[in-house]
């Protein structure tokens, strides 16, 4: 067959098979010739029945790049190279706790309570029980009833999913990795984090030093190195409002509400209903301590009332023994001392229905499965978990957590008016029988008719 004929019907964009030799080409540059195949014949495998962009001008429309991951993968390497870190750190994380002999485990994706987790939950419907259910938030209550039940290193990596803003570091979907050790506490798991992370930073970019870039333009030098800096929350705030905040075991009451509440109109820091105490705290600690967390900083020191899945301080009453990881003013670590008193438990789940009632839609709920096994005994345990997508985003220089997504969530597209390429070229569907029934081997018939179809569709485009 003629070199014209072989490629009459290709077109930039086609999956092509090629028939010769390996051999090398002795170009004058490169005296040893470049490894190449010596071609006789070419065979169309895969039309490509759109018109792909060219180099020159490139696919950097931002929404059309997520909507068409596939094109986006097949023009920007940058693109591509982001979904290989991704894949790279995640076997890292798994080979890490692997080597520690934790266990990994997998727990369920719906529940009958959205537990784990201060969050939102998404519901379904199970058709044949006719049950609401919950997708999970965490799969925090799981893994520590397995820790009950003797699997003392154990962790998790999978989605979650939160039905709250989507925004550059929100996604309702998400990927969470969570360990749970017994016979550990918060120290524990604080080491542990800085071992892992500084690990993983520099089994990826080679070295402890990154830069990330936000929104704006600004650029942050981030230092992944141990030892990480560590800020006491209570103390913290006290210093930037200039004011003595309450005892810990007074940071509950309905006094402490109406201090909080003029120490936002004091430092002009806005909180929406529901103005609980716990909530206002969070707003004013990310006013005036996350937006210094550059560098990977512990905040520890949280009081009870954030955190009901915590174990109380040993020293400082009305607090517990937490702490989260910030980097580049943003959360990538939540971990404490599990809270193993099922009495405990209990008040401080009724205190999280209490602010349910008050409006909070991201309160837990009593979750009496749980509070049940706690009664056979957990030991003491450190618990921890990680947003993964946020770490990939440091990492890879990324603002948007969508860029390190391979699909992420986007608003239903209003539909264009465009026929579709069958529709173009005048290929009806056919029923399943008739397909079996016609399905030729694989005749000329066949092909030229989608070479054929490829011409058509392809006219058609370049007189647009």
């Amino acid at each position: 067959m003629q070199f014209e004929q072989q490629h009459e019907h290709l077109r930039r964009g086609d999956i092509i098979g090629v028939v010769g030799y390996p051999g090398r080409t002795a170009p004058r540059n490169r005296p040893e010739g470049e490894l190449s195949i010596f071609a006789r014949e070419i065979i169309l495998l895969t039309p490509c029945l759109h018109q792909i962009p060219s180099e020159h001008y490139g696919f950097k429309d931002q929404e059309q790049r997520y909507r068409q991951r596939y094109l986006d993968l097949i023009m920007n390497d940058n693109a591509r190279n982001v979904f290989v870190t991704r894949s790279k750190m995640i076997t890292y994380i798994r080979r890490f706790f692997d080597e520690k002999d934790f266990i990994e485990v997998e727990t369920p994706m719906m529940n009958a309570i959205a537990g784990g987790a201060t969050a939102k939950p998404f519901t379904t419907h199970h058709n044949d029980l006719n049950m609401e259910l919950f997708m999970r938030v965490a799969p925090e209550l799981y893994l520590k009833q397995l820790i009950v039940g003797g699997l003392e290193r154990v962790y998790e990596m999978g989605r979650q999913f939160r039905n709250e803003g989507i925004d550059l570091t929100h996604n309702p979907e998400f990927t969470t990795c969570e360990f749970y050790m017994a016979f550990a506490d918060v120290y524990d798991v604080m080491e542990i984090t800085e071992e892992l992370v500084s690990g993983l930073v520099k089994h990826v970019t080679g070295g402890h030093e990154t830069t990330f870039t936000t929104q704006t333009g600004e650029k942050y030098e981030v230092n992944w190195a141990k030892p990480w800096k560590r800020i006491e929350m209570i103390p913290a705030l006290e210093e930037a409002c200039v004011e003595k905040f309450p005892p810990g075991p007074e940071l509950h009451t309905a006094e402490t509400n109406e201090f909080l509440k003029r120490m936002l109109k004091k430092t002009k820091v806005e909180c929406s209903p529901p103005q609980t105490n716990a909530r206002m705290l969070d707003k004013l600690v990310g006013e005036f301590i996350e937006e210094k967390c550059v560098n990977p900083t512990f905040i520890t020191g949280h009081p009870q009332m954030m955190s009901p899945l915590a174990k109380y301080h040993r020293s400082n009453p009305g607090l517990c023994e937490r702490f989260e990881a910030f980097v580049c003013k943003k959360e990538i670590v939540n971990a404490y001392t599990e809270l193993n008193d099922p009495f405990d438990q209990r008040l401080r789940f009724e205190e999280q229905a209490r602010q349910k009632d008050q409006g909070d839609d991201e309160a837990q709920m009593v979750d009496e499965t749980f509070c049940t096994s706690l009664e056979f005994g957990l030991p003491p345990t450190g618990g921890w978990g990680m947003g993964v997508d946020r770490l990939v985003m440091f990492l890879t220089n990324h603002y948007s957590i969508k860029e390190v997504l391979a699909f992420p969530f986007m608003k239903e597209e209003q539909g264009s008016g465009k026929k579709l390429a069958a529709e173009e070229v005048g290929i009806k569907s056919e029923v399943e029988e008739g397909i079996r029934e016609s399905r030729p081997a694989q005749s000329s018939t066949s092909r030229d008719l989608l070479i054929s179809s490829h011409e058509l569709y392809s006219a058609q485009i370049d007189t647009t």
